[in-house]
Parts: structure tokens; C-alpha cells; sequence
């Protein structure tokens, strides 16, 4: 059995989704954030010294970082989900999935900190805007005519992207970004994404 401690709204929400699509047996504990501050809660640090969410339980060990928890689950459940190695297919799974976290959420975070910063922060909205730009551009262009972004059916980077394209969504850039908007669009209408919702919350 899997155990999903499961933080609402925020990232981990792509492992429930992810859970769901894969059909494996799992149980989740769903953290809420304090509705004052919007941290998580500290219940989070006896589950993992950084407090952090997601993290599963499994086999006997606990793993955090939403990329190894969908690459571990994948391999495990649904290997159909990631490319054969030594494709060019596996070398864009790899990139993209360390792009999801690493690249594409740098200039969403800078926007949601220096945001909050009111005027102090006007001067650095224009460079941040435009590496939003930037990373959201790169993704439109890495989408495969299938619409999924590495196989032409879901994947692990799939599931990786899903965040920053509904960021991209949320910062309205569903004109500047159809292909983008379509992808959102298509995985907010999967029967195992709404499951994932109504479980989890956004």
C-alpha cells in the first residue's frame, strides 16, 4: 500500500492525479495549509524533515520530490508511461521532467514572491514576465501534435508539465499559448484528473 501525504492546493496535487490514472492501491493523508498564513502545516515536518508535500510512503521507505515519486511510480505501475531508455523519446522525458521543477518553476515562483512585495517589487516584474514567457514558449513548442509532450498518449512528463501549464492558464496565456491551453483543457477532463480534484481539492 501506498500512502500519499498530500498537501492541498499545491503541486502534489499531480501525484494524487497521477495515483488515480495508474490505479494503484494507495491511501492518502490530506495536510490543509493554515488559512492565515497559507504554510503548510507543521504535522508535515513529522512526516519529512523539509515539511514538504508530496510525499509517499512505500516499501517501507518515505520519498518526497514529485519527480522521483512519478518516476518511481511509473516504473513500478505503469511503465507504459515512461519512454524506453536509450531513445530519443527518454532524453526528452528526462529533460522535461527535471525542467518541470527545476527551470519552469524558477520564474513562477519569483512572480508569486515578488508579487507579494507590492511596489518594491515593480522593477523586477518586466524580467520575470519575460522568463514566464520564455519557459512557456518552450513548452508550446515541445508539445507533439498528439498534444502530450514526449508519447503520443499520457506520460510521466505529462504529468510532470501539468503545473506549470495551468500556471501558464492562470496568468492568461490561453491566447498567447493554444497548444498549451489544449493540453490543460484535455487533462482537467480526464475522468482520473476530476477523481484527483474531488479527493484532494485544488
Amino acid at each position: 500500500m501506498i500512502t500519499l501525504h498530500h498537501l492541498n492546493r499545491s503541486r502534489s496535487l499531480r501525484i494524487l492525479w497521477l495515483l488515480e490514472e495508474i490505479g494503484a492501491p494507495y491511501d492518502f493523508v490530506l495536510h490543509e495549509r493554515d488559512s492565515k498564513t497559507n504554510l503548510a502545516p507543521k504535522a508535515l515536518l513529522n512526516v519529512h524533515p523539509l515539511g514538504k508535500s508530496p510525499v509517499i510512503e512505500m516499501d517501507g521507505e518515505t520519498v518526497c520530490e514529485s519527480a522521483a515519486i512519478t518516476e518511481l511510480l511509473c516504473a513500478k505501475y505503469a511503465p507504459q508511461m515512461i519512454p524506453d531508455a536509450g531513445t530519443p523519446a527518454h532524453l526528452r522525458h528526462l529533460e522535461l521532467m527535471h525542467f518541470a521543477e527545476g527551470s519552469a518553476m524558477t520564474p513562477i515562483l519569483l512572480n508569486l514572491y515578488v508579487g507579494r512585495l507590492g511596489e518594491a517589487g515593480a522593477p523586477l516584474h518586466p524580467r520575470i514576465q519575460s522568463e514566464l514567457d520564455n519557459h512557456f514558449a518552450y513548452m508550446e513548442k515541445m508539445l507533439r501534435p498528439s498534444g502530450h509532450f514526449v508519447l503520443d498518449d499520457l506520460s510521466a512528463a505529462d504529468i510532470m508539465l501539468s503545473f506549470p501549464a495551468q500556471i501558464a492558464m492562470r496568468l492568461e496565456r490561453r491566447e498567447a499559448y493554444p497548444k498549451l491551453a489544449a493540453f490543460v483543457d484535455a487533462l482537467e477532463a480526464r475522468p482520473a484528473y476530476q477523481r484527483a480534484v474531488e479527493k484532494g481539492g485544488v
